[in-house]
C-alpha cells in the first residue's frame, strides 16, 4: 500500500486520543470509523484526534467525524481535533468544520481546552 493509514490509541488525562496517520480517505474510514464507534459505545465521549501525521483527507474521512459529532455532544463529550498540517486544515476549513469543531495547534492545547470546559453531566 501506497499509503498506508494507521490509528495509535492512547490516553491523556483522562482523555481518549486517537492519533491518525498517513491517509484517511474511502478506504481507510471505516477503520477510523470503528475506533471512535468503539470508545463512544464504551462511554468515553472526551476524544482528541491527534492529526500531526495525517497526510490526506477525504470526504469519507470528514464525514466519520460529522456522523459521531452529535452523539458524542449529545453524551457530554467532545471532539477536539489537534496538529493539523496547513494542507489538511485547509480542507476542514473550506468546508467549514472550523466552525463546528475545536481545532487547536496540538495535543497540550486539546487537553486545555477540557480543563478549561465544564464536564456536563448526562
Amino acid at each position: 500500500m501506497a499509503n498506508p493509514f494507521s490509528i495509535h490509541k492512547s490516553e491523556e488525562q483522562g482523555l481518549v486520543v486517537l492519533s491518525l496517520e498517513g491517509y484517511l480517505d474511502a478506504h481507510t474510514a471505516p477503520e477510523f470509523e470503528k475506533a471512535v464507534e468503539t470508545e463512544y459505545e464504551a462511554g468515553r465521549v472526551r476524544l482528541v484526534v491527534e492529526c500531526s501525521r495525517l497526510t490526506y483527507i477525504s470526504s469519507a474521512g470528514l464525514g466519520v467525524f460529522m456522523s459521531f459529532i452529535d452523539e458524542i455532544r449529545g453524551a457530554g463529550g467532545d471532539i477536539k481535533i489537534c496538529g493539523l498540517a496547513p494542507k489538511v486544515f485547509q480542507v476542514f476549513d473550506i468546508l467549514g468544520f472550523s466552525a463546528l469543531f475545536d481545532i487547536v495547534p496540538d495535543l497540550p492545547a486539546a487537553v486545555q481546552r477540557y480543563e478549561d470546559a465544564p464536564v456536563k453531566e448526562t
